[in-house]
């Protein structure tokens, strides 16, 4: 029987770019691109912030670039901060490990400095596909989303961990026994739990910086000879299947079409600032308003008909914190109905203390519906105040890849969250280089543009 911690070594050793097909390359670029805008606004935040000192009180600066600012740190440290600031406004991509693109991403840039010679843009969006494929497949291999965060474990932290060690392994050139070592040692610094949607904690957007760190120090470690167990995909005692999804795992998904199926093809770009589980009902209720003619004020209620694991997730009624209001769904609901959109403006302070906000939240009821499976997305009824009511379910969100949102869209997305943190002149030369990255012989550019000039 083939051991699938070598398969997978294999697979990330020996894949090149020319087996990537054309329009995988094009998605690549454009998740890139959209972690990068989302990291850049999220470098502002005061999470970020707080981490970033937090590092300064332990390390002096380093070769690494923390985007959005003038600082470098190690590429450990470096990879921790970004990748906060890449999940700290709900504004990465989803549908990976989940959050692949505030993983993956911020570890490879991180240890670009330490490559010998410099990767190319193609090599670069190899590797980014890579760690995308390996994260998913852990999770798939978990038994999928859904029974893996119902167990507790926050997929993000505890499967992403070896994306990340997978694209900096390609990057850094290590060999398939090095690449095995540095997978093995990364299930050990796998982690994150669901404690976070009891009280809106930070903890939550810790869990993409914590395994892009985790991934960069694993591969540091296995370049220099240390060893990761060899059975730790193996139905053993301590393995990570067996340890973190004993009743769940399907260890057959680590290599199933493996370099035939591409797990980023399968990725969400989030055209709102909340969690995804969200989205549906976003779209639901904007075209319920659209279709009905109708203003917040002529509503008398919304019912939401959902799954009982996204009810678990996703209907708090805390405000107090950003991380919880942008996991609750009526919150979602209501700023759609109220200001139009549920963009980054609308999980301000400021409005999730606004009385009016608070107060049309109470006109949504969400409850568990026994037909509907722990994935499938919610059924919204509007109903009017003079009685009549209307009803949608949305099962292809906006900016999934079947429903995906436009260049327009995401570069319009991108240049309002990177505007935030660099001059315009270095946001659009970063919109040229990342859309043309497969040319790209040079990243010294990138690494550039990304600091504060």
């Amino acid at each position: 029987m083939n051991n699938p911690l070598h398969t997978l070594s294999q697979f990330v050793t020996q894949t090149d770019y020319a087996a990537l097909p054309a329009p995988l390359v094009e998605k690549a670029k454009r998740h890139f691109l959209d972690t990068l805008g989302a990291a850049l606004a999220g470098s502002q935040a005061e999470l970020t912030q707080r981490t970033l000192r937090a590092m300064n009180a332990s390390e002096s600066d380093g070769a690494s670039v923390i985007w959005g600012t003038e600082q470098g740190l190690s590429a450990r440290n470096a990879a921790l901060v970004n990748g906060i600031a890449a999940h700290a406004l709900e504004l990465d991509d989803a549908g990976g490990c989940d959050h692949s693109g505030a993983v993956v991403v911020p570890a490879m840039l991180a240890v670009l400095p330490l490559c010998d010679p410099m990767p190319s843009g193609q090599e670069l969006i190899n590797a980014m596909v890579i760690g995308y494929d390996v994260a998913r497949r852990v999770l798939e291999a978990c038994g999928g989303y859904s029974p893996h965060n119902e167990a507790g474990w926050h997929s993000t932290g505890t499967c992403g961990v070896f994306g990340a060690a997978a694209a900096c392994a390609r990057l850094l050139k290590l060999d398939a026994t090095q690449t095995a070592s540095a997978l093995g040692l990364a299930a050990s610094m796998s982690g994150g739990l669901w404690a976070f949607i009891h009280d809106g904690a930070d903890s939550k957007k810790l869990h993409a910086g914590r395994p892009a760190e985790g991934g960069v120090l694993a591969v540091l470690l296995a370049r220099e000879g240390v060893t990761g167990p060899n059975q730790v995909f193996d139905d053993v005692w301590g393995g990570f299947l067996r340890t973190l999804a004993r009743d769940t795992a399907q260890p057959e998904a680590l290599t199933a079409d493996l370099g035939v199926i591409w797990k980023l093809a399968r990725c969400s770009i989030k055209p709102y600032a909340a969690c995804r589980g969200t989205h549906s009902a976003i779209d639901a209720i904007g075209e319920l308003l659209s279709e009905l003619d109708i203003k917040a004020d002529e509503i008398e209620s919304i019912d939401v008909s959902a799954s009982e694991f996204l009810v678990g997730m996703c209907a708090g009624l805390d405000t107090t914190t950003l991380a919880a209001s942008q996991m609750s769904l009526p919150y979602a609901l209501a700023v759609r109905c109220l200001l139009g959109h549920a963009g980054l403006d609308a999980y301000e302070e400021k409005l999730r203390g606004d009385v009016e906000v608070l107060g049309f939240m109470q006109r949504i009821r969400m409850h568990s519906d026994a037909s509907l499976a722990p994935l499938d997305e919610p059924r919204l009824t509007l109903t009017r105040k003079d009685g009549r009511s209307a009803s949608r379910q949305v099962k292809t969100p906006l900016g999934g890849p079947l429903n995906p949102i436009g260049d327009d869209a995401l570069l319009e997305k991108f240049r309002s969250l990177a505007t935030r943190a660099l001059p315009d002149v270095h946001v659009e030369r970063l919109v040229a280089l990342c859309l043309n990255l497969d040319q790209k012989t040079d990243l010294q550019d990138l690494l550039d543009l990304l600091r504060f000039p």
